[in-house]
């Protein structure tokens, strides 16, 4: 079994014989960078899209399923026109 620092995030993930289970990030989210949208249709089903939008990058998609995470279960199927969720304001975005 390995050891890891107090300080590390692997320090609670549990083990599984000698490997590290599933790792799940402990979530300290501030909400004062941020602000509330409502999806409209184009963005229905496709969070890459509003991230390329606000972020210029599509990759960052998961950010509104990280800030939202009681309304998007699905980060797909959940993205619907209508929805109102929090993103964070870009400059917040670097180090998330």
């Amino acid at each position: 079994m390995a050891k890891y620092k107090n300080t590390s995030n692997y320090r609670n993930t549990p083990m599984q014989k000698e490997f590290l289970d599933l790792y799940v990030p402990p979530l300290n989210i501030s909400f004062e960078n941020t602000k509330t949208i409502t999806l409209e249709q184009k963005y229905h089903t496709r969070p890459d899209l509003l991230a390329h939008d606000l972020y210029g990058d599509s990759d960052l998609w998961w950010v509104f399923v990280l800030y939202n995470r009681n309304k998007i279960l699905n980060p797909i199927y959940d993205f619907k026109s209508g929805l109102t969720i929090r993103v964070p304001i870009n400059s917040s975005v670097i180090g998330v």
